[in-house]
């Protein structure tokens, strides 16, 4: 059954994702790529939409990201189509890996009836291989029909290491007609600020121009995706992409639109729960951590001493074996280059004063150990240099951060 939550700008649909928006269309099935599990899905647009793009720093970019970069600019920021498969990352593939990139978007362009340059593609897996080219074709075969046209079958089909399906929409209205954002993401392993193996794909009916849908997703993944951790690892095939196809049949929304802010509000809603859905489901992660950074001098420093915190493999041991050793969290503040005063730094674990000006605070052991028992952890910091803020996720480590990565070819 859909669930829905209203706020106050926004009514949440707790099973929504990026099919939810009118007009697109989402699938996905099993082409072989994986032994038993769906690995290859596509995204279709009943209209041909304005589209942007963020894509992973890694100076190792995967063939599919860099056609798929290539494509938006041939094509002016317009997309209809979309095709994703797991398993394989088609990454240090050389010119082949190039080739057959376009050869997908090629064959599924054909099949939509569409423009080559109107057709993203993306993959996610292991490094290294070159594609079955006779999976993907048969794959790009079967495109919308009706019996694969089922939207929690893109969810599963872009997944790898990933334990859960992660996706959600949102809907709000502007102008007196209903406009839905819709999100459907994938990432476990391999994540770090800047993204890592992480892809996610945001979907609205809303009529956005592509200048302002590009600086809208770029400002959004600042303090999204790229605020949360699970390894320290940055991949090669991350991207996160939105396409806008104007389907709600509103006024174009813009900056200057009276109802911006609550868009934006609401894109960053499905931004922010996609992040943290990645975040707490780190492979091998028992808890989701927060870290909230205030007191900053800027909020350039509040980004580095929270990312430092989530991402310190002492402060996430000690989060997985429920102990409450604030010195590693200490450490992870002080060894970065921001304006830190230590006596005037104070830090709450779970709520739980452990830091005070720099002196460590008495604090029920019982209580504390209880509180580290629970699924959701938030490191709250106070610097108390300024008045700039930021937030982090990352998980814990435990034992089978190692089991899965010494196994994941096999």
């Amino acid at each position: 059954m859909i669930q829905h939550e209203t706020t106050q700008q926004f009514t949440i649909i707790n099973q929504g994702d990026i099919s939810t928006p009118q007009g697109f269309i989402a699938g996905g099935m099993h082409i072989g790529l994986r032994a038993n599990k769906k690995d290859f899905a596509w995204l279709y647009s009943t209209k041909l939409a304005s589209a942007a793009a963020v894509y992973t720093l890694n100076q190792f970019k995967a063939a599919p990201l860099i056609v798929t970069e290539d494509t938006l600019k041939q094509s002016s920021g317009k997309l209809q189509a979309l095709v994703v498969n797991s398993a394989n990352a088609n990454s240090c593939t050389g010119q082949q890996g190039i080739n057959d990139a376009k050869q997908t978007q090629a064959w599924a362009a054909q099949q939509l009836h569409l423009e080559a340059k109107h057709v993203a593609v993306t993959s996610t897996g292991v490094i290294g291989e070159y594609l079955p080219m006779d999976k993907i074709e048969y794959g790009t075969k079967h495109i919308l029909d009706t019996q694969y046209a089922i939207p929690n079958a893109f969810n599963e089909a872009i997944l790898t290491t990933d334990t859960c399906t992660k996706h959600t929409a949102v809907t709000l209205t502007i102008d007196d007609q209903t406009i839905t954002i819709g999100g459907s993401a994938k990432g476990s392993g391999m994540i770090h600020p800047n993204m890592a193996t992480m892809l996610a794909f945001i979907t609205t009916d809303a009529n956005i121009a592509n200048d302002d849908l590009t600086t809208l997703l770029k400002s959004s993944t600042d303090h999204t995706f790229n605020m949360i951790t699970v390894d320290g690892d940055t991949s090669t095939n991350d991207m996160v992409l939105v396409m806008a196809n104007g389907c709600a049949h509103q006024t174009p929304l813009n900056p200057q639109h009276p109802q911006w802010t609550t868009f934006v509000t609401a894109f960053n809603y499905v931004c922010n729960y996609l992040a943290q859905a990645i975040a707490r489901d780190g492979e091998g992660a028992t808890k989701l951590v927060t870290a909230n950074v205030n007191g900053a001098s800027s909020t350039s420093d509040a980004k580095v001493v929270a990312k430092s915190i989530v991402g310190s493999n002492l402060v996430k041991a000690a989060i997985f074996g429920q102990d409450a050793n604030f010195g590693r969290i200490i450490t992870a503040i002080g060894y970065t280059n921001c304006d830190i005063q230590p006596n005037q730094t104070s830090i709450k674990l779970n709520g739980i004063a452990v830091v005070k000006h720099g002196m460590a605070v008495s604090f029920n052991e019982d209580e504390m150990s209880q509180t580290l028992k629970h699924n959701d952890i938030t490191i709250d910091v106070d610097l108390g240099v300024g008045n700039h803020k930021a937030t982090a996720y990352g998980c814990d480590l435990s034992y089978d951060y190692v089991r899965i990565n010494a196994s994941y070819r096999t």
